[in-house]
C-alpha cells in the first residue's frame, strides 16, 4: 500500500506515533508486547519505510524534547501524558529525559538539544535564572519553559514560558489556613537551593503569615526534597520539636503526604490534631486518607498549552509567547475550623 503511513500503523495498532517511530528505528525503550503488535501490523500491510524520507528527517530531527527535573515527582506525568498526545498527534516524536545530575539546568538544556538535534524542547520545572540569549539564538532551537519560575529582569524575548503565579497560589493556601483560625502553622518546603517554585512558594506562606498578623517563626520551618520519604523525616523533626503546631502547609503533595504519614505513625489524627495542606493537585493527594486539601494546578493544559506554543514557533517563528493560568484551591478532609 504505497499510501500507508505511519500514521496508519500507529491507529491500527493503538499506539502512538512515537512508539511506531521507536520500533522502525529499532529503539530498545518498546515493551516486548508492544514491538510485536507494531511488526505484526507493519507486516500485515507489508509497509516498507521510505529509507531515503526516514534518514532525510533523522538527520534534520523530527524529535520534541521534554526535559524534567525531578525523577520523583509524579506532578509531572498527567503534564508528560499531555505533551506525547499532542507531539503524536501532529506525527513528531517526543523524547523524555530526567535531568538528575548537572546542577545547572540551563547547561543540561543546551547539551539535549545539541546531542538530540531537537527540533523544539519543553522543559518542566527547574532554574532557568541563568538564561543566555545569545547562546539560545545560535542554536535556533524554540524553548518553552513549564512549570518554572521567571525572574522579573529577564529577558522574554527569546524563549516562552507556561506558568502558575505560584507566590500568590501559596499565599492563598495559606491565607485560608489563617482563616480557618489557625496561628501555629508549620511549613515543609525545599529550601535555599530551590531558587524557583519553592522559594516562591515560601515567600508566599510568609506573606500570608504577615496578612494575618502572625510573625514568622523559621523553628516552624523543616526542609525536604520532592520524595514522599523527604516529606515523611521532616515532619518527623518538626513534630520532635513540641512546638504545638496545629497545621502545615507543604509546598508539594508529595512531601506532604509523607507528612501526613508521620502525623499519623505518632498516633496523632489529621485533621483534628493537626490540618494538612498540600499543593500540586496529584491524584495520589485525592486517594491518601484523609484526602489531602491542596492548590491544584492545571497540568493537562499546562501541557497542552506548551506544546501549541512551540509548535507555532517551529511554524512561524513568530514572537515568543508567555502564559499564566489560574489554580484552584481543592478543599477536602485534611483541614479543619479551629477556636
Amino acid at each position: 500500500m504505497s499510501d500507508f503511513t505511519i500514521k496508519d500503523i500507529s491507529r491500527i495498532a493503538g499506539v502512538g506515533v512515537s512508539t511506531v517511530s521507536r520500533v522502525l528505528n529499532n529503539h530498545p525503550d518498546v515493551k516486548p508486547e508492544t514491538r510485536q503488535k507494531v511488526l505484526s501490523v507493519i507486516e500485515e500491510f507489508n509497509y516498507i519505510p521510505n529509507n531515503s524520507a526516514r534518514n532525510l528527517k533523522r538527520n534534520t530531527s523530527n524529535n520534541i524534547g521534554v526535559l524534567i527535573k525531578g525523577i520523583h515527582n509524579p506532578f509531572f506525568s498527567g503534564m508528560i501524558k499531555s505533551i506525547e498526545e499532542k507531539i503524536d498527534d501532529k506525527g513528531y516524536s517526543m523524547f523524555l529525559h530526567y535531568n538528575e545530575t548537572n546542577p545547572n539546568d540551563f547547561d543540561a538544556a543546551v547539551e539535549l538539544i545539541k546531542e538530540k538535534k531537537l527540533k523544539g524542547l519543553i522543559c518542566l520545572g527547574g532554574d532557568f535564572d541563568n538564561l543566555d540569549k545569545e547562546q539560545i539564538e545560535n542554536l535556533d532551537t524554540p524553548l518553552v519553559l513549564t512549570s518554572t519560575s521567571i525572574i522579573e529582569n529577564l529577558d522574554k524575548s527569546f524563549f516562552s514560558s507556561v506558568i502558575i503565579e505560584n507566590e500568590k497560589a501559596a499565599y492563598n493556601a495559606v491565607d485560608y489556613i489563617c482563616k480557618l483560625g489557625h496561628k501555629k502553622i508549620g511549613i515543609i518546603t525545599t529550601g535555599e537551593q530551590d531558587r524557583s517554585i519553592g522559594k516562591l512558594r515560601f515567600e508566599g506562606y510568609k506573606k500570608a503569615l504577615l496578612k494575618n498578623n502572625i510573625e514568622y517563626n523559621s523553628s516552624l520551618m523543616e526542609i525536604g526534597h520532592y520524595t514522599f520519604e523527604s516529606g515523611f523525616e521532616a515532619m518527623n523533626r518538626l513534630l520532635d520539636k513540641n512546638l504545638g503546631i496545629t497545621a502545615l502547609f507543604v509546598t508539594t503533595d508529595v512531601m506532604a503526604i509523607g507528612a501526613s504519614k508521620a502525623i499519623l505513625s505518632k498516633g496523632l489524627k489529621i485533621p483534628e490534631d493537626i490540618s494538612v495542606m498540600g499543593f500540586d493537585g496529584i491524584d495520589y493527594a485525592q486517594f491518601f486518607h484523609p484526602s489531602l486539601t491542596t492548590v491544584r494546578q492545571p497540568v493537562e493544559e499546562m501541557g497542552e498549552k506548551s506544546v501549541d506554543i512551540l509548535f507555532h514557533l517551529i511554524k512561524n517563528k513568530k514572537k515568543h509567547q508567555h502564559i499564566v493560568l489560574e489554580t484552584e484551591l481543592l478543599e477536602r478532609e485534611s483541614c479543619k475550623k479551629i477556636d
